[in-house]
């Protein structure tokens, strides 16, 4: 199930979870569904240079994830990692992320391509990963 986590746009402020992103033509327009209401086009002022739209992983997926990277870094108790938490500002260097990823796999029955690997810099990027690569699995 893909939604909307995030958008980084400033003209889209009052994004709400429940609204869907069905169309983006370009960055100075795109289409949204809310409430099965759509509104065609809306044009947007100072359109950012680059646009994310990510699969939100569950909860459960993202707490997993924090508590292998808590394990993996040994992170201490009084430190909070969250989906936010980015691998470099907790302390690992390029060998701790590629334990993570081991930890990941062998965690959730996985495997990570190492250009994915790469790409994983924060704990939600691993968890939304994570999802996709179980939803693939889950198809074959």
């Amino acid at each position: 199930m893909a939604s909307i986590a995030s958008v980084f746009m400033p003209s889209l402020s009052s994004h709400k979870p429940n609204q869907t992103l069905t169309r983006a033509s370009n960055f100075n327009a795109i289409s949204l569904a809310v409430n099965g209401k759509s509104f065609h086009s809306l044009k947007l002022s100072s359109a950012p240079s680059r646009f994310r739209v990510s699969c939100a992983a569950t909860p459960e997926t993202v707490d997993k994830v924090c508590n292998i990277v808590r394990k993996q870094l040994a992170v201490p108790e009084n430190t909070a990692v969250t989906g936010e938490s980015k691998f470099a500002s907790l302390g690992a260097d390029s060998l701790d992320t590629v334990e993570i990823v081991m930890g990941l796999e062998e965690e959730f029955g996985i495997s990570v391509e190492e250009e994915s690997a790469q790409s994983i810099t924060t704990v939600q990027d691993a968890a939304d990963l994570i999802e996709k690569l179980v939803a693939k699995n889950e198809k074959v």
